[in-house]
């Protein structure tokens, strides 16, 4: 299934909005495990919900970061956000392909010291894809000119969409086994760090 998105090209306004409503989540994204899972909270006089998928490296570091904001009341906004690490050729943007459909380009609006924004207003057509897509693939090329592919699950997106979001100590307890799990893994990664060391000073 493919959906055209450059036709969808995002105002400057609607991105600043964006990456202001994506701050809490893509600093709460560093501790998520790869699955969708909605969020929602309250900022002011506006309700602010995302549909959000992160996936990242055995020390939390951020490899793709999606993110469907929806926000009502004083301010209306609908956005489709991919995140990625910094260093990136902006002028490629990024690549996104459902399934075997077209592969669209979505634009780079803004790069952080830790990773680089592009968005689009989320349309229904793109919702509709991807809830009757299998998996997602978004390419951004970094600045040596290498594509990065990553493949992104649509399992359970349209569950975490269309269902109720999670709750505050569902949050808060999902988070805690994450962080304990990245913080195992990290154990992990430096006790084979070790032993390698330990071996190559044996065998000297």
């Amino acid at each position: 299934m493919s959906i055209n998105l450059s036709r969808f090209a995002a105002p400057a306004a609607a991105m600043s909005l964006a990456v202001a409503f994506a701050a809490p989540a893509s600093a709460q994204q560093a501790q998520q495990a790869p699955t969708w899972a909605k969020i929602c909270s309250k900022v002011g006089e506006t309700d602010i919900c995302n549909v959000q998928y992160s996936i990242v490296t055995n020390t939390g570091q951020l490899v793709t970061g999606v993110n469907l904001l929806q926000s009502k009341g004083a301010t209306s906004r609908r956005i489709f956000q991919v995140a990625v690490p910094s260093g990136r050729y902006i002028p490629e943007g990024i690549k996104v392909k459902i399934d075997n459909g077209k592969e669209n380009t979505l634009p780079y609006s803004l790069c952080l010291p830790d990773r680089c924004l592009a968005e689009i207003p989320l349309s229904e057509g793109l919702v509709k894809a991807l809830k009757g897509g299998g998996e997602v693939t978004l390419t951004s090329t970094n600045f040596r000119a290498q594509k990065n592919p990553v493949k992104v699950s649509l399992n359970g997106f349209t569950a975490s969409f269309d269902g109720p979001p999670l709750k505050r100590d569902e949050v808060q307890n999902r988070n805690q086994k994450i962080g304990e799990e990245l913080k195992r893994k990290a154990k992990e990664t430096a006790d084979k760090l070790k032993a390698a060391q330990e071996a190559a000073k044996s065998g000297n």
